[in-house]
Parts: structure tokens; sequence; C-alpha cells
């Protein structure tokens, strides 16, 4: 009987940006990362580096991660040239290290915005959003009993739609590939999953115009629709929602007749 196959593992060179904090500045630090499984997932492979920093006496590398599994959007590297690296469709933590070959140089490098400025290492802080969500981004609602399931009818194409908005995860990667590090696209699927459901209907005029303003005073840059930013989205958030917010901040000026 045979014996079973080897599993092949990589040996890549790392450039890891290293800042210590926001006001000191930053450079590209090498590193090797030897006996690499592919079926590592990226932070994986960044942890395993990470126990050899802190046993031979130096400062494990700083990254945001809580879930792994795609849905916090905390997982937020510039890899490559790329957010979250060379896949499309995937956060960090989904990317595994079989899209790399043995000796690659791989570039990993924090989001560059003047939004989110550097917080250490390829942490960065994108307390923007949260700001932005605190500004209009909820609906009002009367707290009471469970209202049964079909009392507000929605119909399953509007539903469709609404849930593709609400499937942003809020990770940056929008602002990271933009050239003018814009934050229309989390913006505009914010809005419009809530423009497009009758429970969004009180705050909607109030919240697209609010939610912009917030949005413009944290220093994000302009919408150019280059499409950057749905092509490097995790969760595909397509053009046609910053469609809609163009729509629903010119109907909520025209209403309050300050256009």
């Amino acid at each position: 009987m045979s014996a079973p196959l080897q599993q092949k593992t990589m040996n890549l060179k790392l450039k890891i940006w290293r800042q210590k904090n926001s006001s000191l500045p930053g450079k590209l630090v090498d590193y090797d990362a030897r006996d690499v499984s592919p079926d590592m997932s990226f932070l994986e492979m960044f942890d395993v580096l990470n126990e050899r920093l802190i046993r031979e006496g130096e400062e494990p590398i700083a990254f945001d991660h809580d879930c792994r599994e795609g849905i916090c959007g905390m997982c937020s590297m510039y890899i490559n040239g790329r957010a979250h690296g060379p896949l499309g469709g995937v956060t960090t933590c989904q990317l595994h290290m079989r899209s790399f070959k043995d000796g690659d140089t791989i570039v990993v490098e924090p989001w560059r915005a003047k939004a989110f400025p550097v917080v250490k290492d390829l942490v960065v802080d994108r307390g923007a959003f949260d700001r932005i969500m605190h500004a209009g981004g909820f609906v009002s609602v009367k707290t009471g009993g469970v209202p049964d399931a079909n009392c507000i009818p929605i119909s399953k194409p509007i539903a469709d739609i609404a849930m593709d908005a609400a499937a942003c995860i809020g990770c940056g990667a929008c602002v990271a590939a933009c050239k003018n590090a814009s934050a229309m696209l989390f913006v505009s699927a914010k809005v419009s999953q809530l423009a497009l459901l009758p429970q969004g209907q009180v705050e909607r005029k109030d919240r697209v115009e609010k939610m912009v303003a917030q949005m413009n005073a944290e220093a994000f840059g302009g919408c150019t629709n280059t499409g950057a930013c749905s092509a490097e989205c995790p969760k595909l958030i397509g053009q046609e929602h910053i469609a809609r917010l163009n729509r629903e901040y010119i109907k909520a000026k025209v209403g309050s007749h300050t256009v």
C-alpha cells in the first residue's frame, strides 16, 4: 500500500506595514513565512507568524479580526495592491494561501484613507462608518408585541434588492479601492436598504440628508463612478445602489426646498 502524499508547504516573503501609532511614521518590514500550508487562511498564516515573533521576543503584528467567517468586516488588509487580496467576493479571512505560489512576495498594508487613520500596524479606525450610521441609519419603531409575518407585505423583488444592500458588512474595502477614498457605496447600501422597506419611510428624507452630510464631514472623497468599489466589495454590492442614493438625495432636497 502506497504511503499517503505529503502536503506541500510554501515559503513566502512578506512585506508588512508596521506603524506604532497614528502619530509616528510607518514602513514596510520584511518577514519570512516558512512552511505555510496552502490550506491555511490568510489570517491563520498571520497567527503562525505572530506566534513565531513572540517566541523570538519581537512584537506581534497588530491586525483586526473577529468572526473569521466573512461576516464582521474587520479583517481589512490591502494585499498586493487589492483590498482583501487577489480573489473577488471574499474577505481576507476567507482568502486561503493556495491563492499564492511558493516563493511569492506578498505586500500587506492597511486601508489608505484620511477618514480611516491607522491605529497600529494593519489596524485602522473605521469609526467614521459608525458615525455615519448614527447620523441616520436607523428605523424608529414602537416596541410592543411581535407582529404577524405578513402584516406588512413586501414584494419579493423589493425584498431581494433590500437584502442585497443589507449584505454590506462595513469592511471599508470600497473606500480602500476608490482612488478618491469615497464612501458612497457603503452609504448607498445603508440608505438603499432602508429606503426600499415600508419600515424605513418615516425617516426617509432626513436619513439620506443626514448620512450624506456626515459622510462629507468625515473627509471621504467624492465619487467619480469608476466602479472600483463594487469590483472589490466582498459582498458584491452593485452600483445601482449609488444611483438610488443620488435619487433619494435629490428628492429629499427638492422636498425641503433647499435646492
